[in-house]
């Protein structure tokens, strides 16, 4: 066990916050109380909820919500998200309504489970790619690639690392994360709150949608249905598929604390499989709550490619659908690798 948390901490940095004690709207003459130990308490336990009410004012009804959907005074938390939540009083007394407000974070119940990797193969990858994203489709890797008036999205024949198409983005866009859906390709860029769509055929670019409610672009996944979309901190946004705005999110935490920096994301069998950025670890995380589940240590990779002056953190995973394998590369690395997951033993 000790062994583990180390790990996770090498890894992932995870940082315990604390909301403090509850705070309470100024001009109410009620306090909320709840069984949650400096405002933290674990998933799957039970949040009990109840108002002070110093001044013995008669209450005709309390009604109780976290982030403003309705639960009962004593509450389950299995089915919540993870993360700094809301919970909020409505006190209905005679003549007026009082309403209440106090932060709750909510950590995982468990901590998060180790994994290491098999190498199965070795493929050359271009030295000077700043890699920011990697996708399957069609068994043809897509690449997207960062640092301005050099950012490009690219088709790769992964197997001898040729390069069989390469659209140049505009000197003013650094390039992120990309992701496919539907036959259309999405490439986020960094701090223009801007995200592009392509045609995955023939990489014509289609449109551009803007970011309503986060501030960058950093990784992009798909399920199937919807888009998860990191925003360099710990939260994981969802978009709706078809106006592409992002509609709610969650928050990526263990059983310590928040994870930040989220980056590169990739859909694997259920789970969110997301790069910290500059570390050499991958969270397995739970896309209904953010749960981090496990953690891949992938650190002896970077000592298997050249060692230049250039060379740079861990970055872009790929999952491969026909062999069930992930590919895993970093950026000016100048090899791709294919691996299989397994625990750590």
């Amino acid at each position: 066990m000790k062994a583990i948390n180390i790990l996770i901490v090498i890894f992932l940095t995870a940082t315990l916050i604390s909301c403090g004690s509850s705070t309470n709207d100024k001009k109410s003459d009620f306090s909320l109380q709840t069984n949650a130990p400096g405002n933290g308490i674990s998933l799957h336990k039970d949040l009990n909820l109840s108002v002070n009410n110093s001044k013995n004012i008669k209450i005709d009804s309390v009604v109780y919500f976290i982030n403003d959907i309705q639960i009962s005074e004593n509450t389950n938390l299995s089915q919540q998200k993870l993360g700094k939540q809301n919970i909020k009083a409505m006190i209905y007394t005679a003549g007026e309504i009082q309403t209440i407000n106090s932060p709750l974070l909510i950590l995982n119940d468990a901590s998060p489970k180790v994994y290491t990797f098999e190498l199965l193969n070795t493929f050359p990858h271009d030295i000077t790619s700043y890699t920011q994203g990697l996708e399957f489709h069609n068994d043809t890797i897509y690449e997207s690639t960062g640092q301005y008036e050099e950012s490009k999205l690219r088709k790769i024949d992964y197997k001898t690392g040729a390069i069989l198409q390469n659209i140049k983005l505009a000197d003013e866009y650094f390039g992120e994360g990309l992701t496919v859906l539907n036959d259309k390709l999405y490439q986020l860029t960094w701090q223009k709150g801007t995200g592009f769509v392509y045609n995955v055929n023939t990489l014509e670019k289609i449109s551009s949608f803007k970011y309503n409610n986060s501030k960058e672009g950093w990784g992009i996944c798909n399920d199937g249905h919807v888009l998860y979309k990191s925003d360099g901190t710990e939260k994981i946004w969802i978009l709706d598929p078809e106006t592409l705005e992002e509609k709610s999110y969650i928050q990526v935490y263990t059983n310590k604390g928040k994870i930040g920096r989220v980056n590169e994301l990739e859909w694997i069998d259920g789970k969110i499989y997301a790069n910290i950025y500059q570390k050499d670890g991958v969270a397995i995380i739970n896309p209904k709550n953010g749960a981090v589940e496990g953690v891949i240590d992938f650190t002896p990779l970077k000592k298997k490619v050249t060692q230049h002056q250039g060379l740079d953190v861990l970055n872009g995973m790929a999952f491969n659908p026909t062999t069930k394998t992930l590919f895993v590369t970093g950026k000016r690395w100048d090899k791709l690798f294919e691996v299989t997951v397994k625990p750590k033993k």
